[in-house]
């Protein structure tokens, strides 16, 4: 992206510009979903990254993604691992390093907090391609435990609807920066 890129904390103001941003982006959320995403991180259960595209002196919103430290996947949980959620980038924007800038804000404030892992999950459908080929590329393997479908394991023989809820869990050793 050649206009700069500006991380920062998502706030309760932005609410109305990440609905418009997910509507733009035909990406479906469930009814109140930031409003209870923001609730979690007033609470230290989550925080919101956002990332703004700004051009001449004008900021657009152009992704998200959320760190929730204290996911739902059992594993992670057991663990003390902290999950990047929901990563979501605008369609024009794809493909210029957004996606990896707020993973690494992510991964940032995970190793400040003394966290030395996190985790993620992707879908298995071709539609999580690039997804899938960029965690790898940034490091990020299987955890070894298979897919699981809403994060609850599943077992040989079962039947699931393949859509974005069957993921592969993956994770990622972090450090501190100097």
């Amino acid at each position: 992206m050649n206009d700069c890129i500006k991380t920062r904390l998502g706030e309760q103001k932005d609410i109305p510009s990440l609905y418009q941003l997910a509507s733009d982006g035909r990406h479906g959320l469930e009814q109140d979903y930031f409003e209870t995403a923001f609730a979690e991180q007033d609470q230290g259960k989550r925080i919101i990254v956002l990332a703004f595209q700004e051009k001449e002196k004008i900021q657009s919103l152009k992704a998200y993604v959320h760190l929730n430290f204290h996911p739902r996947y059992i594993p992670f949980q057991k663990l003390g691992i902290p999950e990047i959620q929901d990563l979501f980038v605008s369609p024009d924007a794809r493909g210029q390093g957004v996606a990896t800038r707020l993973i690494r804000f992510c991964e940032g404030i995970a190793a400040d907090r003394s966290y030395t892992e996190t985790g993620l999950g992707v879908g298995v459908t071709s539609r999580f391609g690039a997804a899938q080929r960029l965690y790898t590329k940034m490091g990020y393997k299987p955890d070894g435990a298979g897919v699981v479908f809403d994060r609850d394991p599943v077992q040989s023989g079962d039947f699931r609807p393949i859509d974005d809820r069957l993921c592969l869990m993956m994770v990622r050793q972090i450090s501190k920066s100097p």
